[in-house]
């Protein structure tokens, strides 16, 4: 029988865990596979509270407590680290904590696991359920990191790893600041189902414009061999067409796609393989409710 590990992370949100425990619960009934959950709690500073229902096909809930807070995709990084080294599984399915990743649709990536065994599936959103103007920084987001790495990715964090696939995430230092970017890079023969993104269960969304841009470079940066070197030809050809009339104007794009590198430089400064492999150092306690 597979055994299925769903990786959490979670921030002071345990109100959201509480309700997605039981709706993971509900549905995963028609499975014939162990089902384990391990949420990262990012040092959170509310009261944690998650157990406050039986689950009858869910057969245990870890909990790995953070000493510092260290952001959503380092949370991930950490799970897929502590599964690796101490759990036994077959496959990790990753998903957010507020109920926008839809546990409805988890049967999607559990059938499509065993339809391709040893291949990554992800959870490609057709739908987003935000507002406009969410929608439309989300569209810049997208578009952004198409233009500078020419991949289109459609899908976040929602996806299912075989084993071997989290062997190789482990070992990928961009993983530790996308995980996104790293499914990208390294599995180019994905599997996908489409999906809805969903509203949250409780409260607004934590994702601002500026986490968002964040999570761009982040991206971004994963691929910088292939952003340098598309900026390259693309300023080499621009300078060459405008070398006649120079202006302040006709310079413009030259300065902004320059200062965007210097930002995905910086971001770039957030793939550090040492502290991926010192991350489990961070974990102050570990709760188990079976």
């Amino acid at each position: 029988m597979k055994k299925f590990i769903v990786l959490i992370p979670v921030y002071n949100d345990w109100k959201s865990v509480s309700k997605l425990l039981k709706k993971i619960d509900l549905h995963i009934v028609d499975w014939e596979s162990k089902v384990s959950v391990l949420i990262v709690n990012d040092a959170s500073t509310g009261t944690k509270s998650i157990m406050d229902s039986n689950l009858e096909k869910i057969k245990s809930v870890k909990v790995l407590n953070m000493k510092k807070n260290q952001g959503h995709a380092r949370c991930f990084a950490t799970g897929l680290k502590f599964i690796i080294e101490r759990e036994e599984f077959d496959h990790v399915i990753l998903m957010d904590a507020d109920g926008e990743d839809r546990p409805e649709e988890l049967s999607l990536l559990f059938n499509k696991s065993k339809e391709h065994p040893g291949k990554v599936i992800t959870a490609d959103r057709l739908k987003r359920s935000e507002g406009l103007l969410f929608k439309f920084c989300y569209l810049i987001h997208k578009y952004l990191t198409y233009i500078f790495t020419g991949r289109l990715i459609k899908f976040g964090n929602y996806a299912c790893l075989p084993r071997e696939a989290v062997v190789k995430m482990i070992e990928e230092p961009s993983t530790w600041s996308s995980f996104a970017g790293s499914l990208a890079k390294l599995f180019l023969e994905r599997i996908s189902v489409p999906t809805i993104r969903s509203v949250r269960y409780y409260g607004p969304s934590k994702m601002s414009f500026f986490r968002l841009l964040i999570h761009s470079f982040s991206i971004i940066a994963t691929f910088k061999r292939t952003v340098f070197l598309r900026s390259f030809i693309f300023l080499s050809v621009y300078l060459l067409l405008i070398f006649q009339s120079l202006s302040f104007i006709t310079l413009l794009p030259v300065f902004l796609i320059i200062i965007l590198l210097f930002a995905i430089i910086w971001v770039s400064n957030r793939e550090n393989l040492d502290q991926f492999k010192k991350s489990l150092d961070n974990i102050s306690s570990i709760d188990n409710f079976n």
